[in-house]
Formats: C-alpha cells, sequence, structure tokens
C-alpha cells in the first residue's frame, strides 16, 4: 500500500478530525488543517499531536482558514515544504444553518456557500498545479445526502450549498481525469453524534422573519432534529465516514468508487444518486467522451 501525504479541510473537529486519524492509522502522513491553531482551536491542535504520539502516527496541523485565499495557499506551501508534495484532498470544511430560508439575509446565504463551495475552489486552485505536473493525485469531496434524498425543513440555504459542491465535484471529476487525477465523493447520511454540525449551526440574522414563523412553525427545529435522531439506528457511528474515506484513499487508482454514501437513516440519497449517476455514465457514452470517467494511469498518460 502506498503512503500518501493527505490535507484535510475543517480537521478540528467531527468528520474531519476522524478521517485525519483514520488515515494517519493507515501509515500516511496527515494535515488536519483548521483556523486559529493557536487560539480556539489549540485544544484540537494539543490533542492532534497527543494521538500522534501515543499512536505513533504521523498526524499534524496547519493553519487553515478555508475563506481566505491567502491562509490557502501559505497552507499548501507549508505542507509542501514539509512533506515535499500533497497526494490527496479531503474536501471536508462545512457549515449547517438551522431555521427558515425566509430569515437568512443574502449575506449569511453567501457565507454558507463561501464556505462549503468556495473553500474547495480555493484549496483546487492552491494544490491542484503541482498534481497536474506529476499527473497525479486525489481528491475527496465530503458531500451529503440532501443532495439527493430527503431534504427536511429550516436547513435550505445548507443543503443549496452542498448541491452546488456535488456538481461542482462530478464537473472536475472529469476535468482532471487526464492528467491522472482522481475523484471520490463521500456522502455522509444524517449523523445527530459523533459531530458538532448542529451545535455549531448558523442561525437566521433576521430574527423579526424567524420569529414569524413560530406562529405556525414553534418548534419546529427542535423537533427536525428529533425526527433525524429518531431514524438512525442506535449504533450509528460517525467514525464509519472516516474509515469509508480511508478505504477509498487506500484504493488502488481507477478502481476507487466515484460515489459512497453512508447513511444511516436510509433517506433515499443512495438510490437516487445511483441512478443520476449512470444517467451521467449514459450520457458520456452517448457523447463518446466515456475516458473522461477515469483517470489515467502513469502508463496510459
Amino acid at each position: 500500500m502506498s503512503s500518501y501525504v493527505i490535507l484535510i479541510t475543517g480537521a478540528s473537529s467531527g468528520f474531519g478530525a476522524l478521517t485525519a486519524r483514520a488515515l494517519a492509522d493507515a501509515g500516511h502522513t496527515v494535515y488536519a488543517g483548521m483556523r486559529h491553531t493557536t487560539g480556539r482551536n489549540a485544544p484540537a491542535v494539543a490533542d492532534a499531536r497527543a494521538y500522534a504520539e501515543e499512536h505513533g502516527v504521523d498526524l499534524r496541523t496547519v493553519e487553515l482558514d478555508v475563506s481566505s485565499q491567502e491562509s490557502v495557499d501559505a497552507a499548501v506551501v507549508t505542507v509542501t515544504e514539509e512533506a515535499g508534495r500533497v497526494d490527496v484532498v479531503v474536501h471536508n470544511a462545512g457549515h449547517m444553518v438551522l431555521g427558515p430560508a425566509e430569515a437568512f439575509t443574502p449575506e449569511q446565504l453567501a457565507e454558507i456557500y463561501d464556505t462549503n463551495v468556495l473553500s474547495a475552489q480555493r484549496v483546487n486552485r492552491a494544490v491542484l498545479p503541482q498534481m497536474r505536473r506529476r499527473r497525479d493525485g486525489l481528491l475527496v469531496w465530503v458531500g451529503s445526502s440532501s443532495t439527493f434524498g430527503g431534504t427536511p425543513p429550516y436547513l435550505a440555504p445548507y443543503f443549496g450549498a452542498k448541491a452546488a459542491m456535488d456538481h461542482l465535484a462530478k464537473s472536475y471529476a472529469v476535468e482532471l481525469s487526464r492528467f491522472g487525477i482522481d475523484t471520490s465523493i463521500v456522502v455522509p447520511g444524517s449523523f445527530t453524534s459523533g459531530t458538532n454540525h448542529f451545535a455549531h449551526a448558523m442561525h437566521p440574522a433576521d430574527t423579526a422573519t424567524a420569529e414569524a414563523y413560530d406562529e405556525l412553525y414553534a418548534g419546529l427545529m427542535d423537533e427536525v432534529g428529533e425526527r433525524l435522531a429518531a431514524l438512525s439506528p442506535p449504533d450509528a457511528d460517525a467514525g464509519e465516514v472516516a474509515r469509508t474515506i480511508a478505504a477509498v484513499v487506500d484504493a488502488p487508482k481507477g478502481e476507487r468508487p466515484f460515489r459512497v454514501t453512508i447513511d444511516p437513516a436510509d433517506d433515499g440519497s443512495e438510490q437516487v444518486s445511483d441512478m443520476a449517476d449512470r444517467v451521467r455514465a449514459d450520457f458520456y457514452a452517448r457523447i463518446g467522451l466515456t475516458g473522461l470517467l477515469t483517470p489515467r494511469t502513469r502508463a496510459g498518460a
């Protein structure tokens, strides 16, 4: 098995932190990207260092604010100078919201889109030049079952952003395949424990409009959370997402799954996304470009 240098965004907690540990356990050099490494996230940095020492793995942290191209560029330079390259990027950074769609300001929607979509574009622009030169690399996109599955109310800005990221990933996949760069989309369902998505969720800035919804929808946000938790089996483990990402990374180039769904609530995402991906493959066959659906190997480059 090859050992890779891996950069993960949004890795201070939740899926990101779990994935960083799973990949380090698998023998890779892992950089857990996070903001405020000397401030708010200093405990996360200390935890990562302690984990690395205790388990004898190569888990590092790097200052990475995905909302800043300057910070992203600096993080990629740091990783490249220390480890020689970046082989794999895990696009994990994301931000949840809770509240009626109308009550979020356009600026808040832009912020959510920035965190969930534009952040990946910043990281890609920083890291892809070296991957293209090497004709090798892997992008792992952490999506959401909401893109093709159930969409409960009061989460609209997040759902819209994750769907946009999914489409961006699909376009990147074919545009990078001739450079030998692989793509996998890992799709978690609703995990109401083991992550901080709901605890750190953004709420509407327009409180007057949000309160107007309480006339007919009072308590809906709490009800959504309870219903989502009730759908998940008691043994639902957010660590399964991390283990799936580790398995994707360790799979041979060209044999990695284009999409993997981990959805304990079974909201229908996997069935719909399977069909959508078949339609995508059929379309590329119709236009005679099926070669774009898999990355070129070194021998074929």
